[in-house]
């Protein structure tokens, strides 16, 4: 339990609770029949460090955003390696968040264009379009299925104001070229490393490459704290904004602690600057419950992540005799990808559909998942909306139709292993 503890609380009570959050956390696991029966694409990974520190919040009574968001987002930005850190509500607050505060700054107008990739989630074209912005779609790398650089520099247009790369799966995108034709095009760079925890390009941490970055803690993902997110940024004009738009578009707290009663308005000038509001805002503040779960994740994201790739490695061995069928992802030189799931595109040549395979590993309960949005400006919901598209998008048309992943978090025990490999060599049978 952290330093924030109860004083009624004696060091003997304490270790008398910690004991039995131990002890019936273990005894629930052992009754848990749901993840022996089945092979899920993500499970939330704790024990009962996460449950003390979560227990501590509400023991002392701090529930809302509080100290332990703040410790979090220290730790989280040392960890990323970037100057500051804004916890909110969700990961895809966390991308609005990023994008309204370009356009607060001035760096960005309504109208601006936002290169995407267009094989990814809803999320991160969603925020664009919702803030007036326009989502140029391009298409990924057949390869790592990130976007294409080549791909971004057809798109560039004098309207492109943003590149926004997304490491899907935790597989970092090339961000050497993305920054090149940045710096030569004077554009913004927004990582997404929603799905990307821990994930590097040489000794860099994602998230540590763009003018900002966007992380999530959802329930499935490489770290969680049940919802929640984060925004990471090295630009104090950036940060001072992040926190106010958070936060209603009230003045930040360092403001308020210099300008109580004299903050410098003609009107206002005498009114407590708690309550001034200098711009539209949002509440997306996290809790300091969620901050006390992610504050004991990140300490064992990197044993985690090993984990993962540890049971990539068996499928990786056991699926390559199935190469004539199947395409399994690769990891380029100089990275670590930390494998949010463990995805593979069925061949076009294949002796079977995807809905074929995936109804036997569902019938054999083993949960599948298609690419998320496939190919976003094909979606119902995005269709319609103000979009460009640059190429054939033949890439993310074939990841929409062809595309699959699977668990690989660390829930999964080495008997689930071995039955999930089984279960593609009982599928195989019948075409070897």
């Amino acid at each position: 339990m952290s330093d924030t503890k109860l004083a009624v609380m004696s060091d003997t009570n304490q270790l008398a609770l910690e004991e039995l959050v131990k002890k019936v956390f273990a005894d629930r696991q052992a009754k848990q029949t749901f993840l022996k029966d089945k092979v899920t694409v993500g499970w939330p990974v704790y024990d009962e460090k996460e449950i003390l520190e979560a227990l501590d919040s509400l023991l002392d009574l701090r529930i809302s955003q509080g100290p332990k968001v703040k410790a979090f987002e220290a730790a989280a930005a040392e960890y990323v390696g970037t100057k500051y850190a804004v916890a909110v509500n969700s990961g895809s607050s966390a991308n609005l968040l990023a994008l309204s505060a370009l356009l607060e700054s001035g760096d960005l107008k309504k109208g601006t264009e936002v290169i995407i990739p267009a094989a990814t989630f809803a999320t991160v074209a969603s925020p664009i379009i919702q803030l007036g912005l326009v989502p140029v779609y391009v298409d990924v790398d057949e390869n790592s299925w990130n976007i294409n650089p080549a791909e971004i520099a057809k798109a560039i247009t004098d309207k492109t104001g943003v590149i926004m790369p997304v490491h899907s799966f935790g597989n970092p995108a090339d961000m050497e070229a993305i920054l090149q034709l940045a710096r030569k095009h004077n554009l913004l760079v927004l990582e997404d490393c929603c799905e990307a925890h821990g994930a590097r390009i040489g000794d860099k941490v994602v998230g540590s490459f763009g003018d900002l970055s966007t992380l999530s803690f959802f329930v499935a993902h490489n770290i969680n704290t049940g919802e929640g997110g984060m925004v990471f940024t090295n630009n104090k004009k950036y940060y001072d904004i992040l926190l106010s738009l958070r936060e209603f578009g009230r003045l930040t707290e360092e403001v308020i602690r210099e300008h109580r009663f004299d903050y410098d308005d003609p009107v206002l000038k005498n009114y407590d600057a708690r309550y001034i509001f200098t711009r539209l805002g949002y509440n997306m503040r996290m809790t300091d419950i969620e901050a006390a779960l992610g504050l004991a994740q990140l300490k064992k994201l990197d044993e985690l992540n090993k984990k993962r790739i540890a049971i990539v490695g068996q499928y990786q061995n056991a699926l390559a005799k199935y190469k004539k069928y199947f395409q399994l992802p690769e990891v380029r030189d100089n990275t670590f990808h930390s494998f949010y799931g463990y995805p593979f595109l069925i061949k076009p040549d294949a002796l079977f559909t995807r809905p074929e395979l995936v109804q036997f590993l569902e019938d054999k309960n083993i949960e599948t998942r298609t690419f998320f949005g496939g190919c976003l400006p094909d979606q119902p919901g995005f269709r319609e909306q103000n979009h460009r598209v640059v190429g054939e998008l033949f890439v993310s048309r074939n990841i929409r139709d062809r595309a699959v992943f699977i668990g690989c978090h660390p829930s999964i025990s080495e008997a689930q292993v071995e039955y999930v490999i089984k279960t593609f060599a009982d599928f195989f049978g019948k075409f070897i």
